[in-house]
């Protein structure tokens, strides 16, 4: 008799044996994907975000046009994360990560939608509205159980245009996922850092989570990109 292995999320199949190392909290979270059935929605502050340098500003200000990255500073800022798994218009198991900060004026939102690469050895992350950026992320478990994902590669792509991003103008994402026992919180920390001038752009805060069935709710009206990039 021949047993089939459960299905798993594209987090696990990148991780995996390493998966299992990670807090049982963020198993559950990394679980979402269409095998599981589960949206996790995130709710809490972020105690701070924060800009690089002055002549950062005006680039984060274009960024927020197509919701990518923040461009505005703030402390103590409420947030929400929303990571819903659905089929992408290319037949490609994706799961949202839009964050929307409820910062003074008007909300503002960063969107990435991550599939899992062609080989399977990483994940893709689309970014923006119109997904015209895309960057390669890895995993890794730290050993106390928290989640390390690191940038490598990064592809501009509009229309024929599809270039590598050049390290002059770029930048290394790093963030870190944790569980905070005693506080009952997950815990965040991103740090955008261009090579060449140092830190640009980052946020740390802390949040709760729940989790809802998408195949009965669906995926909400305007939370996928208005254009779906086919290249991996």
């Amino acid at each position: 008799m021949t047993t089939t292995a459960p299905a798993r999320s594209m987090f696990q199949q990148v991780l995996g044996d390493d998966f299992g190392r990670l807090h049982p909290q963020l198993r559950r979270r990394f679980s979402v994907g269409l095998a599981s059935g589960e949206a996790c929605t995130g709710r809490g502050v972020m105690h701070r975000i924060w800009h690089g340098p002055a002549f950062v500003r005006p680039f984060l200000a274009l960024g927020g046009t197509r919701n990518i990255l923040v461009p505005r500073a703030g402390r103590d800022v409420p947030f929400v994360i929303e990571n819903v798994p659905y089929t992408d218009s290319f037949g490609r198991e994706t799961v949202s990560f839009v964050r929307t900060f409820d910062l003074p004026g008007r909300a503002r939102r960063f969107d990435a939608q991550m599939v899992l690469s062609p080989k399977g050895d990483r994940v893709l992350d689309y970014l923006g509205t119109h997904q015209h950026l895309a960057s390669e992320l890895h995993f890794a478990v730290e050993p106390d159980g928290s989640l390390l994902i690191r940038s490598g590669e990064h592809r501009f792509r509009e229309g024929p245009v599809d270039v590598r991003v050049p390290e002059l103008v770029g930048a290394g994402a790093e963030v870190r996922e944790s569980y905070d026992d005693a506080a009952g919180r997950f815990r965040i920390r991103v740090s955008v850092v261009n090579r060449y001038v140092g830190p640009l752009f980052g946020y740390e805060g802390s949040f709760t989570a729940s989790y809802t069935s998408v195949r009965s709710r669906g995926v909400r009206p305007g939370l996928r990109p208005v254009r779906e990039e086919a290249r991996a």
